[in-house]
């Protein structure tokens, strides 16, 4: 992976080196091994913004966990149809990493995934009731089979003991958990998948490699001009094809792009920060992901969590994140990110956000304003007998909220999801946005290839080759139940995760 000149010519650009450059990449080189492609990074490794491993929460987003994908209606049910959808999504990556390790791409899956129950836990009467209708709505459903419930103390207890251990015992408590949830460290999966990609004839991955221009050219191609931070030197590729996955980074250079598809997009920055406990003792006594419901108005990646972490082979725990703001889009970012980013297109989208959303902006203030101790009376409510000292702040890395154009860019919309966009011509795409971005990934990468590849998804083409890759691909795990089972249980044991 060397950075010496760049080629002039490419078949495919991707910017970014994080997991979802690597995915696609990756998925692309299978299918056609004889493409040419160059991966472009600002700084000097992969993996160091969103993807690296105390930059994300590491749930494998399975939607086991994560209340904010089960609203609840009016009249009390509980609405499972978009954890279903993000449920069978991390299928797809499952089937991916699983193919990978059978060709031998990956030596152990180990290096990037553990077993790890995922679990909900509750207080209060309220709570209670719709934890409770949650597990009845999601247990009867093929994709949550082995789905356990309890209101019982000691049950819980042995589940996750540091959670109960001193909590007052009249107070109404309630947990799911599902043992078939994974820990992964997409920080290190990023790793392997760049270190293959790089062993492979027509790549070339280049860092200290900034972006500073994307404009097309007479033949429909695109002119990349590319910056080397530490020789100053610039060079320009011609690329067929460029895929812009660069995180929060990703927004300005669709604007610069000029695609109509791209006009009045806007971001939203929110930062993050961890409670970190690496003391040994305490971490080997819990071993779970333990996610609880998000304060009213706070964005999805604010759910509070109290989260097994295995990162280069260190067992750890987290606690939040706490939601903060800061202009940057990324955490190597600038403090002018957020204002650079307006233009005429999305000035009324963005205003049209502010004014309805105020009670979102009135949380971000109140969590920059937290007192330490505040934020460990938080952390009190998971792990009552929590000893302040054994846990260190960090960094939770940094996401762009899309704010999305709406009636004809007069309006705009508040996403907390990914955003795939994509040229008409079919030679552009980029990802904005962020959680479950990385558990996504190959799902994300399989919606660049029908939009941007859809001529190569034919029998004569690459389609028998994806169906070996991903072999589910096409059927709905939502309504096949056999193929779920029967495909989870060939992944699991690839992937050396617990199956039900």
């Amino acid at each position: 992976m060397s950075n010496s000149t760049l080629p002039e010519h490419a078949d495919i650009v991707m910017i970014g080196a994080g997991i979802m450059s690597a995915t696609l990449g990756t998925l692309l080189k299978e299918l056609e091994p004889s493409l040419n492609i160059v991966f472009l990074e600002t700084l000097d490794d992969c993996a160091q913004e969103s993807s690296d491993g105390w930059n994300n929460a590491g749930t494998g987003h399975a939607a086991n966990c994560e209340m904010n994908y089960t609203p609840q209606r009016p009249d009390g049910s509980v609405d499972i149809s978009k954890a279903l959808q993000v449920n069978t999504e991390f299928d797809l990556s499952r089937q991916l990493w699983a193919y990978l390790v059978g060709k031998g791409a990956i030596a152990d899956p180990a290096d990037f995934i553990h077993a790890c129950p995922h679990m909900s836990f509750v207080w209060g009467q309220d709570n209670v009731k719709y934890l409770r209708e949650r597990f009845k709505q999601m247990s009867a459903h093929h994709c949550y089979h082995g789905m356990e419930y309890s209101e019982d103390p000691q049950q819980i207890a042995r589940w996750i003991p540091l959670v109960m251990e001193g909590r007052k015992p009249d107070q109404p408590i309630a947990a799911t958990r599902i043992v078939t949830g994974s820990d992964v460290d997409y920080g290190a999966l990023t790793h392997l998948l760049f270190k293959n990609l790089a062993q492979q004839s027509g790549v070339a991955v280049r860092y200290l490699s900034r972006v500073l221009d994307l404009k097309r050219e007479a033949s429909g191609r695109w002119q990349v001009s590319v910056h080397n931070t530490r020789t100053h030197e610039q060079h320009s590729i011609s690329a067929k094809f460029v895929f812009i996955g660069a995180g929060g980074g990703s927004l300005e250079l669709l604007q610069q792009s000029g695609i109509p598809e791209g006009r009045g997009y806007g971001g939203f920055p929110v930062s993050g920060i961890w409670l970190r406990c690496d003391v040994d003792e305490i971490s080997a006594r819990h071993h779970a992901k333990v996610y609880g419901k998000a304060p009213h108005g706070s964005p999805p990646m604010s759910v509070p969590h109290l989260d097994t972490r295995i990162i280069a082979g260190k067992k750890s725990i987290l606690f939040g994140p706490y939601a903060g703001f800061s202009s940057r889009f990324l955490v190597h970012g600038s403090l002018g990110d957020l204002a650079e980013s307006v233009r005429p297109s999305n000035v009324l989208p963005m205003l049209d956000v502010a004014k309805n959303n105020w009670q979102l902006c009135e949380y971000l203030v109140s969590q920059v304003l937290q007192s330490a101790s505040h934020q460990f009376e938080m952390l009190r409510q998971f792990y009552p007998e929590v000893r302040t000292h054994q846990w260190t702040k960090a960094v939770a890395g940094q996401r762009v909220q899309i704010i999305k154009p709406t009636h004809h860019h007069e309006g705009g919309v508040l996403e907390f999801g990914t955003e795939l966009v994509s040229s008409a011509d079919q030679s552009m795409a980029a990802l904005l946005g962020a959680s479950p971005g990385a558990s996504t990934a190959a799902f994300i990468a399989l919606e660049v290839l029908e939009r941007c590849f859809s001529d190569r998804l034919t029998a004569a083409g690459w389609l028998s080759k994806l169906k070996k890759i991903i072999p589910t691909y096409g059927i709905d795990l939502k309504v096949d139940a056999s193929t779920c089972r029967a495909i989870r249980a060939d992944t699991a044991a690839v992937l050396k995760l617990e199956n039900v």
